[in-house]
This record gives C-alpha cells, sequence and structure tokens, in this order.
C-alpha cells in the first residue's frame, strides 16, 4: 500500500473482491482510496470488456489470479477470505453458493465477515435471475422516466451502477463493519441497484406525494421544465447552466442578464415560463460561454460554464481543491470526500499488479 493510503481511516481493513464490472469495482476503488487494503480475485489470462491502458476502477489494489472452479484455487480463495474484514462480489444470485463460496460457508469460519453482494435486481424477487444493466435497473424506479425532454434520456450509468449500487454498496459495508466490530458477527449486504435508485429518488416521490411534482418529463422545477433551472446554449455553440430558484438569487440572474422583471411573468407562474424561457434563451444567445462565465460564475445568480470532460480538470475550482489527479499520465478523478485530519489520494502505480498469493496469505496472517 502508498503511504498515503496506510494513513487513510479504513487503514487495516482487508477486503477481497471477486472481480467483475462497473459498481463493484468502483466500490473495491473507493475502499482503496479510503486506505483499506484490498485484494482484487480474477480469472486467469482474462481479457477486459473495455481494453484501457489504465482502467481508472482497478486503481489502488493488486489482483491475485485464481479460477474459482478450480479445487486448489478455490481454497486458496477461501483461505483468503477468512482472513478478511470484507468481501465484494457481483455475480448472479446463487453463483458463489454454487462454487462453495456462499456466505454460509464462512459463518463458522470467519463470523465477522461483511459479505457485500452487489446486483442490478437484488438477491430476490421476480427478476432476480434476469440480465440487465443500469438503464434497465433504474427503469423500474421511476427515476429514467423523470430524466430527459421528449423521450427518456439515460444519465450515462451513474445514477445506476454508481449511484444507487456501488455507493449503496459502500454505505451498506461500513454499516455492517461498525455492526459487526461491535457484535461479533458480519452481515450479508444485498445491495440492488434498484433499490439504490428509488432511495435516490426520496425527495422527488416526497413531491410526487405532496402533488407538486408532476409525473411528466420537462414539466417541474428541477428537470428543465423550469426556465430558471435548466441549460441554455450561448453565441459560441456552448451552454451555460442556471439554476437560479431561490427568489434572491433569481433577482439576481435577471439584474445580471440585463433583465427587468416588471416586464416578465413571475417566477413561478408556470403558465409564463415559456415566455421566460423565450426571452433567457435570445440573452444568453449574445454572448459566449466563456463570456457569460466571466459575468455569472461566482456569483448569486447561480450559473456555471458546461464543461467538457476534457475541460473540467483544468478549471480554476477544481484544481485548487484537486478534484482531478493525473496518476500514470492519466487525467481522473482523485479520491473523493476530503477528511480534515487525514490526507488521502488516489494511487495506480506499482498497486495494481499481480500479486503472488503466498505472500498475499503471509501479509494477512495477522
Amino acid at each position: 500500500m502508498s503511504k498515503v493510503a496506510a494513513n487513510g481511516p479504513l487503514h487495516g481493513v482487508r477486503v477481497v473482491e471477486i472481480q467483475g464490472l462497473g459498481p463493484t469495482p468502483f466500490a473495491a476503488m473507493w475502499l482503496a482510496d479510503m486506505g483499506a487494503d484490498v485484494v482484487r480475485i480474477q480469472r486467469p489470462n482474462l481479457k477486459p470488456l473495455v481494453p484501457q491502458r489504465v482502467d481508472v476502477l482497478n486503481r489502488g489494489r493488486g489482483f491475485v489470479e485464481l479460477d474459482l472452479k478450480d479445487d486448489a484455487d478455490r481454497n486458496a480463495a477461501c483461505n483468503l477470505i477468512n482472513r478478511a474484514d470484507m468481501l465484494i462480489e457481483g455475480m448472479r444470485p446463487g453463483v458463489m453458493e454454487r462454487l462453495g463460496l456462499g456466505p454460509a460457508g464462512f459463518s463458522g469460519t470467519n463470523p465477522r465477515l461483511v459479505y457485500g453482494r452487489m446486483t442490478g435486481w437484488g438477491q430476490s424477487g421476480p427478476l432476480a435471475q434476469a440480465a440487465g444493466h443500469d438503464i434497465n435497473y433504474i427503469s423500474i424506479t421511476g427515476a429514467l422516466h423523470a430524466i430527459g425532454g421528449k423521450h427518456p434520456v439515460p444519465p450515462l450509468n451513474l445514477l445506476g451502477d454508481f449511484g444507487g449500487g456501488g455507493m449503496y454498496l459502500v454505505a451498506g459495508m461500513l454499516a455492517a463493519l461498525y455492526a459487526a466490530r461491535e457484535t461479533g458477527k458480519g452481515n450479508v449486504v444485498d445491495a440492488a441497484i434498484t433499490d439504490g435508485t428509488a432511495h435516490l429518488m426520496a425527495m422527488i416521490y416526497s413531491m410526487h406525494g405532496a402533488g407538486i411534482w408532476a409525473d411528466a418529463r420537462e414539466a417541474n422545477l428541477l428537470d428543465g421544465g423550469a426556465p430558471f433551472y435548466t441549460v441554455y446554449e450561448c453565441a459560441c455553440g456552448g451552454h451555460m447552466s442556471v439554476g437560479a430558484l431561490e427568489a434572491k438569487f433569481y433577482a439576481e440572474l435577471l439584474s445580471r442578464l440585463g433583465l427587468d422583471d416588471a416586464d416578465l411573468p413571475a417566477q413561478m407562474d408556470v403558465e409564463g415560463w415559456p415566455v421566460l424561457r423565450t426571452c433567457f434563451a435570445a440573452r444568453f444567445k449574445q454572448k459566449t460561454r466563456d463570456e457569460w462565465a466571466e459575468l455569472l460564475e461566482g456569483t448569486d445568480a447561480c450559473c456555471a460554464p458546461v464543461l467538457s470532460l476534457q475541460e473540467a480538470p483544468n478549471h480554476p475550482h477544481n484544481r485548487a481543491r484537486n478534484t482531478f489527479a493525473a496518476i500514470d499520465d492519466v487525467i481522473q478523478p482523485d479520491a473523493a470526500p476530503k477528511l480534515s485530519d487525514t490526507a488521502i489520494r488516489a494511487t495506480i502505480g506499482e498497486e495494481c499488479k499481480p500479486l503472488q498469493i503466498d505472500e498475499l496469505m503471509a501479509r494477512w496472517s495477522g
């Protein structure tokens, strides 16, 4: 482990990650960023689904190659898991049991083990055994329906895989780790992307239940329906985001756009929103994105330039906070969140390399 990671809040926590896609390596990356000693078990001669010189999701940890269908390799995996505090797996329900690596098999040998299970549909329910991806999982929660314009728009795989999936797996496992240290007994964490995404929708369902959120796209305060919470194209073809929800911020926006409130429909007059949108769109077309950013960014007008993947790491705010880092010549998001008394930095370097199982067993022998 790196010297920085060794000072992390999860220093000393041992994690076995069964190689998977999307939310499982993301969760393992986050734990490694926070100082956990994470080891990935992957198939021998594994070929990545999307070849990359450096896979950021695999940073901060090494791996051992084990064929879990081979008796000797499976026994090695068992021995490793018996030394771990946590396990992460993203197989379909029942696969780990058929391999002889299900949670029940460790209840006697490692009763404190936190067994993290990451799936799209969950360990139970009529869809539990069905194939799927992020876009399918968020479909049944109401989230995908609520995002977009004429048609639903996939929010990358940020909402399902990483928000409703990986981060809920991390949260559940940390809660279970705390419980295990208090009680001496681990938990099986059943993290389903459907459950996590639905949970992320709590505020929207609350407003819908109160009758203040229409079950339609671009018809509400936060879905692009409000002309003061949306994105506008500028003279250069770039865009500015506007989020002036509160009355005082809306007044600041009008002032900086050079618009008179008396000449416009009231902010919360939904019938007048088309007029406001047309007016705002015409005004933003009068300057380039960077000109508007110079005028509006950092003010109470609640505006920001929409940056590309290439531009974002160079934004002064991101640079000041070290939001991004260049690791092995790859620009990537640094570890988050930041801690007041502990320096946390993402690492790849020598850690993302094959490990010898005997050396690993010796390291985890204590």
